[in-house]
């Protein structure tokens, strides 16, 4: 479907052609007739669909042709992360280029003006807030911001809030807006505690959902089967003859990137890390360096991942296996974007065989593994079923540990939770997150 087939306003219209922006993706050609029509929507689509339009063109459309209060926050979109925040709002500024429409951006950081802008615009009536939860309640903490004109509540990446401890935050933030608005919600997946968010805060929405598509066949995947102690020596043979260009590097937690990045740098590689613990100012920087080619390989965490749009990415190396397929489609689609070729390499241990064989199953296709150099040692045989077995040993057997433990043991483990230093708490914010 092409844009100018969708009832958008003329001043839409000349942005998206100013943007070339011509066909809709699926998410867009269901979701924008429906949040046109006002009614409440969830949608389940991945990362990289198209959902930023799918949700900022109706706004600036109903926004447009419809009374609004002015100098009130009319509208208020939620992202897990800065980075996204920061997209959302570049975003906004092109598709809002030819209409009156105001917005800031609100999200952590340590620059004293940048907060004062967003304090301005909350006060006096920025039309639209894109903010992280944290942060819009740092702000809410400290002083009466007026939410009587929000007619719209957008919740973006929402199992990504959610896994970040961000529900509560979410919900007082809810319970600040008027009852009648409508509300949004775009999630990559569909967990119990998305169903339940949903079954709080939307009025019979209307449920959207796009599958999870396979990556393009223009990236070309292969595989290392190693134990795990291999994977950095992998990495220094990928490396030895060939200097790396635009290279990403995925690792589960942030403190593996920050080895991972160490190692390299050691090695003589040029490395940059992104992860949860750098403020806004650092995270900037390593992306400037990155996009000039003074970075050669990124090193990120899956969370901060989501804010990285960089069209030109020659390889991407999932150090480990991620957990969801859409995690996996998420960080090679960083490879072979606007029509280009890439290549994707993953390393997978035992521990991850199983993981990767529910990914092959979902291509539909057996990735090809390439041999480990043969000074680097024996290699596990690949045995996905097996190792699935191996794992669910493990798993029972540290559970009879756990349960074997003395006397001594419990006393001491009800007595930490008689602890008022022990005792366990509600999730809270976790602004240092975005």
């Amino acid at each position: 479907m092409l844009f100018t087939e969708l009832p958008l306003c003329d001043s839409l219209l000349e942005g998206l052609q100013a943007m070339n922006f011509t066909e809709t993706t699926p998410i867009q050609e269901q979701a924008i007739p429906v949040i046109l029509d006002k009614k409440d929507v969830i949608a389940v689509a991945q990362t990289g669909t198209g959902k930023t339009a799918a949700f900022l063109l109706p706004l600036l459309n109903n926004l447009q042709t419809e009374k609004h209060e002015l100098n009130k926050v009319n509208a208020i979109i939620m992202e897990p992360t800065r980075e996204l925040a920061q997209q959302v709002d570049q975003q906004m500024e092109g598709f809002s280029y030819f209409t009156p429409f105001s917005s800031v951006a609100v999200y952590g950081g340590n620059d004293s003006d940048a907060w004062d802008i967003q304090k301005r615009g909350l006060l006096k009536g920025a039309e639209v807030v894109i903010s992280t939860p944290g942060r819009l309640l740092s702000h809410i903490n400290l002083y009466k911001i007026d939410f009587s004109g929000v007619k719209y509540f957008i919740l973006d990446e929402a199992d990504r809030m959610l896994d970040m401890g961000f529900y509560d935050d979410i919900m007082k933030i809810a319970n600040l807006l008027p009852k009648d608005r409508q509300t949004i919600m775009f999630s990559a997946t569909m967990p119990p505690k998305i169903q339940e968010l949903a079954k709080t805060i939307l009025r019979n929405p209307k449920e959207i959902t796009i599958a999870v598509t396979r990556p393009p066949e223009t990236i070309m995947q292969t595989a290392y089967v190693c134990y795990e102690p291999q994977k950095l020596e992998i990495v220094k043979q990928l490396f030895k003859e060939k200097k790396p260009n635009k290279v990403i590097l995925f690792s589960g937690s942030k403190q593996k990137v920050k080895d991972i990045s160490k190692t390299l740098k050691r090695m003589g590689l040029s490395a940059g890390e992104m992860h949860s613990d750098l403020d806004q100012a650092q995270r900037e920087h390593v992306m400037h360096e990155f996009r000039n080619e003074r970075i050669d390989i990124l090193v990120a965490t899956d969370i901060v991942a989501r804010g990285i749009d960089i069209d030109d990415i020659s390889l991407v190396i999932n150090f480990d296996v991620p957990y969801d397929v859409e995690d996996y489609v998420h960080r090679i689609g960083r490879t072979a974007r606007g029509g280009d070729s890439g290549m994707a390499i993953t390393f997978i241990s035992p521990q991850e065989q199983y993981r990767f064989s529910l990914i092959e199953k979902f291509l539909q296709k057996v990735i090809y593994k390439i041999p480990v150099p043969i000074e680097l040692g024996a290699t596990p045989e690949y045995n996905p079923e097996r190792e699935k077995k191996n794992n669910k040993k493990q798993g029972n057997k540290g559970k009879r540990k756990m349960s074997m433990g003395s006397k001594s043991d419990k006393k001491l483990s009800n007595k930490k939770q008689k602890d008022p230093d022990n005792k366990p708490h509600k999730l809270r914010s976790r602004s240092n997150e975005n």
